[in-house]
């Protein structure tokens, strides 16, 4: 289930980069520092787009098991739940198959029907097509990269727990990704981030005029950094 943040909020968090997103929430201790984003084979593949942001709608696809093409049941409960979810969504897919590295679960039609659903793009560890079609359109693809073909392409289960990159990813989390990566926001802390990124920003100036200028050496980053 969701926790919606407030409109206000949202669109706040939309103007912030992901990496500083990142670093501050690390300052509330919410999780451990190794838990919250997605690792580098999911791939940004329209890093000219800008902030993604939305709430996770979780599916579990396959796309490269042999045999009879499967009934479109599947494929429409996906867009009834996706009817149903927090808006905006994003469309989170595992890929439950046998190789992820050849699945592929979005193309055009998909983005197009997502988009007018209230779907702002999609991450999975499998793959996407289409790419020039769904870029246009304005849908976000975070995804290992790009294979020509759906195959056997189906949907699994939907509204579940799911593991991509090492890290699980819930139902009505809120997913926030750049071409940097992606990123999981705690909504909990989701009020008191926007002055954490100022504080964050703020040590990183200072570091930063620090380190351009005369006076710098190792010992006084040193010194630095311990404050």
């Amino acid at each position: 289930m969701a926790n919606l943040i407030r409109p206000e909020l949202f669109e706040a968090l939309k103007l912030i980069d992901t990496p500083t997103l990142s670093n501050a929430i690390e300052l509330f201790k919410v999780r451990d520092r190794t838990e919250g984003y997605l690792g580098a084979e999911i791939r940004c593949l329209f890093p000219d787009m800008g902030t993604m942001l939305g709430y996770a709608l979780t599916i579990e696809a396959d796309s490269t098991t042999p045999g009879p093409v499967p009934p479109r049941d599947a494929f429409f409960a996906v867009w009834e739940a996706l009817e149903q979810a927090p808006k905006p969504a994003v469309l989170v897919m595992a890929d439950v198959s046998h190789d992820a590295n050849r699945g592929c679960h979005f193309g055009e039609v998909m983005a197009t029907t997502a988009l007018r659903m209230g779907a702002v793009g999609l991450v999975t560890d499998g793959g996407v097509r289409d790419l020039r079609e769904a870029e246009a359109l304005g849908f976000h693809y975070f995804a290992r990269g790009a294979v020509c073909s759906h195959g056997n392409a189906t949907f699994r289960r939907i509204g579940v727990p799911v593991q991509i990159s090492g890290q699980t990813i819930n139902p009505g989390d809120l997913i926030h990704a750049d071409l940097n990566g992606v990123l999981i926001v705690p909504t909990a802390i989701a009020e008191d981030l926007p002055k954490a990124v100022e504080q964050v920003r703020a040590r990183e100036r200072r570091i930063m005029d620090y380190v351009k200028s005369p006076e710098f050496t190792v010992q006084g980053m040193r010194e630095i950094f311990a404050h």
